[in-house]
């Protein structure tokens, strides 16, 4: 789950890690407010659930009360398209307003699983500011990692490791150190999968502040704990992923024109891929799960095309838990409900596989049967020309 910078700076500032001087607002008064109170120059920032904001215009410094006034009326309520919106906007609800500072150098810092060795990992460079992935594609020796043993926790001596590949000085690392343990202390606090802090800046003070922040919540720690359920903002997630959550159902919207309902989060990675890889670009990401009722696979197929950009639709089930049979007839019924506007594709197998593509076949619906996945993506491709 995603929250809101200004969540994720109050997290951080909970455990130790220096943040600007700052506050949340809503409305052009209370930023005015707000800036009388922090004194100019401020920072304004739109507060939406994506990056590339300053590129996508969203923050701005104001070095008076009527530029903040103008900044505010012309940020709130406005839709905003970043990089990683994925084309469509975002209205931006809040602002958060910060005291600005003379920055002297900008640094990275951000900490999430390292996948083959199943532990947390600190990663800091020198280079802030900037995506991560895009230094780690033009120079991976700027960028320092540290495996993090989750029984000991990030220690000392890691700390001065990461300071002496930077060529930090003992007394700069010295000032750098609390930033970094503040945010392993609240990546484990909070369960989050990530934490990054992009710029951890230098201030021309010499402190280092924590300019802007990025938490991922584990999405099985927010369903276990309300106090993470309360930093949620229904309002910045997908209503068609809000829905699929409702139903028991796993749907991340993307950018194509293929809908695709598949059960388990494997067979649903390898179906994407097999479509990407045919030329063609998946919809969505929809796992209905290893035991799925008629019922979800309803509402599965009225999330799918609720999608206006959806071309066509690929069922690609293997039953096992779940009989073919039940799963055709769930296919049956949501279809004869929300109507076939598109193309369905469909491959079945597994238990009482033949009884399910007998129903598909004798239902009278325009739905073509596949033998496979590639055999089904193939289809697709041929009815799309």
């Amino acid at each position: 789950m995603n929250i809101h910078e200004y969540q994720a700076k109050e997290l951080l500032a909970r455990h130790g890690v220096p943040v600007p001087p700052g506050q949340m607002v809503d409305s052009v008064q209370d930023a005015a407010r707000v800036g009388g109170e922090l004194g100019y120059p401020v920072m304004v920032k739109i507060q939406i659930h994506a990056g590339g904001r300053g590129k996508a215009g969203g923050i701005k410094k104001a070095d008076n009360e009527s530029t903040l006034r103008r900044l505010a009326q012309e940020f709130l309520g406005r839709s905003f398209v970043t990089a990683q919106t994925g084309g469509e906007a975002k209205t931006a609800r809040r602002l958060l307003i910060e005291r600005s500072s003379p920055i002297n150098k900008e640094y990275y810092a951000g900490i999430t699983y390292e996948r083959k060795s199943a532990r947390p990992v600190l990663l800091v460079s020198s280079e802030g500011g900037v995506e991560i992935e895009e230094v780690a594609r033009k120079d991976p020796g700027k960028i320092v990692s540290v495996p993090i043993d989750p029984f000991l926790g990030l220690l000392p001596h890691q700390g001065r490791s990461i300071t002496q590949a930077l060529g930090m000085t003992q007394a700069k690392g010295g000032r750098l150190w609390p930033a970094l343990a503040g945010m392993y202390q609240a990546f484990v606090s909070a369960g989050a999968s990530t934490v990054e802090i992009n710029p951890l800046a230098e201030m021309g003070s010499g402190e280092f502040l924590a300019l802007d922040a990025k938490v991922v919540l584990d999405d099985n720690q927010v369903a276990l704990r309300p106090e993470l359920q309360a930093l949620n903002d229904p309002q910045e997630e997908d209503p068609m992923e809000l829905k699929a959550k409702r139903h028991g159902l796993s749907y991340v919207k993307m950018d194509g024109t293929i809908g695709c309902m598949v059960n388990g989060a494997g067979l649903a990675m390898a179906t994407l891929d097999i479509i990407t890889l045919y030329g063609l670009k998946p919809a969505n990401f929809l796992d209905v799960g290893g035991s799925a009722s008629a019922e979800q696979i309803q509402e599965a197929f009225q999330i799918i095309l609720g999608d206006q950009r959806v071309g066509a639709v690929f069922v690609n089930i293997f039953g096992g838990i779940m009989r073919c049979e039940r799963i055709a007839e769930g296919i049956i019924q949501a279809v004869r409900k929300a109507g076939l506007r598109v193309p369905l594709v469909v491959r079945l197998e597994g238990t009482h596989v033949e009884l399910g593509r007998r129903l598909l076949q004798e239902s009278g619906l325009a739905i073509v049967m596949a033998q496979g996945i590639e055999d089904g993506v193939k289809k697709l491709k041929e009815i799309l020309k």
